[in-house]
C-alpha cells in the first residue's frame, strides 16, 4: 500500500491502491469521452468536405491514439510510479524535461482541457436551462485587446461551479471519485451506443446515405485554410496539397476528443497490480473509445448528408442527427447525454491531474503543499490549485469579427458579440500535448539504449516500427499546425519554453529550503 515517490524513496504518506482493471479502464475511457465527439465533426467536415475524408480523419486519430497507448504501456509497466508521464520524461531525459511537462500540463494541458470541457458542459446546460447563457452577464465583458476580453456570464459561472464541485468530491478520497467515474463513464458509453444504434439500425436516412457514399472521397463546400503566416497561401481540400493541409488541421478536433488517455499513468500509485493493469487499461480504454468514435461518425453519415453536418447549428452534429429521428426532442436528449459525458470526463481529468503536481513537489519542483496527502489519502492542495487555475481559464472570451475585421455586432441589440475560448483551447492543448506525446515515445528508444536491463513486464507492441510511425505522424501534424494555426499554436510552444528559466529559478530555491 505504501507509495513510491518520483525519486524512488519511500514516501511519508500513503496512497490507497483502490483502482482495479475495470476502474483504470473507466478512467482511460471516461477521461477521453467529453463533448468533442458530439461537436467537432462539423468543423472537420467543413475542412475536408466529404464522408470518406471525415472518417479517415477519425481513423488516423484512432490509429495514432492506440499506438501511443500501446507504447506508453511499456513505460507504465517499467515505472509504475505516481506521476506517470512526468516520471517517464524525467527518467529518459532528466529532471528539466519532466518539469517542462508538469509545468505545461498545469498551465494549459490538463487545466485547459478541464476548462474547455466545463464550458461545453455549461453550453449544453443552457439548452435545458436558458438562464445559463453566454450573454447573461454577471460581469460584462472587459476588452483586453483586439482579440480577447474577460467576463463572467451565467454560462461561465456554471462552468466554474462544476469544476469546483468535482474538485470538492475528489478531495474526499479515491473511493468517491472512482464511484463517480465508473457511473458516468458507463452512462455516457451507453449514450454513445444508443446514438450509434439509432443511426445504423433505426433512423437510417436513405437519401443521406446515397449522397454521402456516392461522392465518398469528393470534397464539397470546404472551408479555406487561411494561414496565419503571410508568406503562405490559402489552401482548400479541393487540391492535393490543400487536402493534406486540411487533413492535418482537421486532426485538432479529433485529437482533442481523444487526448487524456494517459491520465491513468498519473495515478499509478493507486492502481492494483500496476505493471499489469495500467498497460491493459490503456489498451481496452483507448480501443473502446476509438471504436465508439468511428461508429458514431458512421451514424452521423447515415442520418445526415455531409452538408448538414458542415452547417449543424452551433456545430451540434449529434443534436442535428438525433433531431431527424426524434423531431423536437433531439436537443434535450443530446443535452442530457453531453452533460453526463462532460461531467464524467472532467471528473477523470480532475482526479488524476493533481497526482502529477504531487510527484513534482516530491522532487522539490512544485509548491511544497501539493506534495502532501490529506486524511483521505489524496493530494488535496494540488486539487485545489488545479481548480483555481482551470476556473480562471474559463473567464477569457474571444472578440468576434466579421470578414472585414470589424467587431461583429448583434443584429438586434447592436452590442458586440463574444465567443468562448473552446476552439482556441483545442489548438493550445493539442499542440502542447503532442509535443510531449512525441518526446515520451522517443523516450522508449532512449531508455531501451540507456537501460537495456531494466525490468519490462510489457514491451511496446510493434516496436520499433509503430512507435516510429507515431513520432513521424504526430510531428507532421505539429508542423502543419505551427505553419497554418500559428496564432494559437506558438503560445503553446512558448509556454513550454518559458518553463526553462522557471525550472532553474525554482530548483535552487527549493533545494536551499530543505
Amino acid at each position: 500500500m505504501s507509495d513510491t515517490v518520483a525519486g524512488g524513496a519511500p514516501s511519508e504518506t500513503r496512497f490507497v491502491q483502490g483502482l482495479g482493471l475495470l476502474d483504470s479502464t473507466m478512467i482511460v475511457a471516461g477521461s477521453m469521452i467529453g463533448s468533442g465527439i458530439f461537436i467537432v465533426s462539423a468543423d472537420i467536415a467543413r475542412q475536408v468536405g466529404s464522408a470518406g475524408w471525415l472518417l479517415l480523419v477519425w481513423a488516423v486519430t484512432g490509429a495514432l491514439t492506440l499506438i501511443g497507448a500501446l507504447s506508453y504501456g511499456e513505460l507504465a509497466a517499467m515505472m509504475p510510479r505516481v506521476g506517470g508521464q512526468y516520471v517517464y520524461l524525467r527518467e529518459a531525459y532528466g529532471p528539466l524535461w519532466g518539469f517542462l511537462y508538469g509545468w505545461t500540463m498545469f498551465l494549459v494541458i490538463q487545466t485547459g482541457t478541464i476548462a474547455a470541457v466545463a464550458v461545453a458542459f455549461a453550453r449544453f446546460l443552457g439548452v435545458l436551462a436558458p438562464s445559463v447563457s453566454p450573454t447573461g452577464w454577471i460581469v460584462p465583458p472587459v476588452n483586453l485587446s483586439t482579440h480577447y476580453a474577460i467576463s463572467l456570464s451565467t454560462q461561465q459561472l456554471a462552468a466554474i461551479l462544476v469544476i469546483v464541485l468535482l474538485t470538492l468530491i475528489n478531495t474526499r478520497g479515491l473511493k468517491l471519485g472512482k464511484f463517480i467515474q465508473n457511473v458516468f463513464t458507463s452512462a455516457k458509453t451507453a449514450s454513445l451506443v444508443a446514438l450509434i444504434a439509432i443511426g445504423l439500425l433505426i433512423g437510417r436516412n436513405a437519401a443521406a446515405v446515397h449522397a454521402n457514399f456516392t461522392g465518398f472521397w469528393t470534397p464539397r463546400d470546404v472551408t479555406p485554410i487561411k494561414p496565419d503566416l503571410s508568406w503562405l497561401s490559402t489552401v482548400t481540400a479541393a487540391g492535393g496539397f490543400g487536402l493534406f493541409v486540411a487533413f492535418c488541421v482537421a486532426q485538432v478536433g479529433s485529437l482533442f476528443s481523444s487526448v487524456a488517455w494517459e491520465s491513468i499513468t498519473f495515478a499509478a500509485g493507486e492502481v492494483k497490480e500496476p505493471r499489469r493493469n495500467i498497460p491493459l487499461s490503456l489498451f481496452w480504454g483507448t480501443g473502446l473509445v476509438i471504436a465508439l468514435y468511428l461508429l458514431a461518425n458512421v451514424s452521423y453519415l447515415f442520418l445526415l448528408p455531409v452538408d448538414r453536418i458542415q452547417h449543424a447549428a452551433d456545430d451540434r452534429v449529434a443534436t442535428a442527427a438525433i433531431e431527424t429521428v426524434f423531431s423536437g426532442a433531439g436537443a434535450a436528449i443530446m443535452a442530457v447525454a453531453i452533460l453526463i459525458s462532460t461531467f464524467g470526463c472532467n471528473n477523470g481529468l480532475i482526479l488524476t491531474g493533481a497526482r502529477v503536481y504531487y510527484a513534482m513537489a516530491r522532487d522539490s519542483l512544485f509548491f511544497k503543499a501539493t506534495g502532501r496527502l490529506n486524511a483521505c489519502h489524496v493530494p488535496a492542495a494540488g486539487l485545489v490549485l488545479q481548480c483555481l487555475w482551470a476556473s480562471l481559464l474559463v473567464l477569457p472570451r474571444t472578440r468576434l469579427r466579421d470578414a472585414s475585421g470589424a467587431p461583429l455586432l448583434d443584429p438586434v441589440k447592436h452590442a458586440e458579440q463574444y465567443g468562448n475560448l473552446y476552439s482556441n483551447l483545442l489548438d493550445y492543448v493539442v499542440f502542447a500535448v503532442l509535443i510531449f506525446y512525441v518526446l515520451t515515445i522517443i523516450g522508449i528508444f532512449v531508455l531501451r539504449r540507456t537501460r537495456p536491463d531494466a525490468d519490462r513486464p510489457y514491451r511496446a507492441f510493434g516496436y520499433p516500427v509503430l512507435p516510429a510511425i507515431y513520432i513521424v505522424g504526430a510531428s507532421v501534424i505539429m508542423l502543419v499546425l505551427l505553419l497554418y494555426k500559428t496564432e494559437t499554436t506558438w503560445p503553446g510552444l512558448l509556454i513550454v519554453l518559458a518553463g526553462v528559466p522557471v525550472y532553474f529559478l525554482w530548483r535552487p530555491r527549493k533545494a536551499n529550503s530543505r
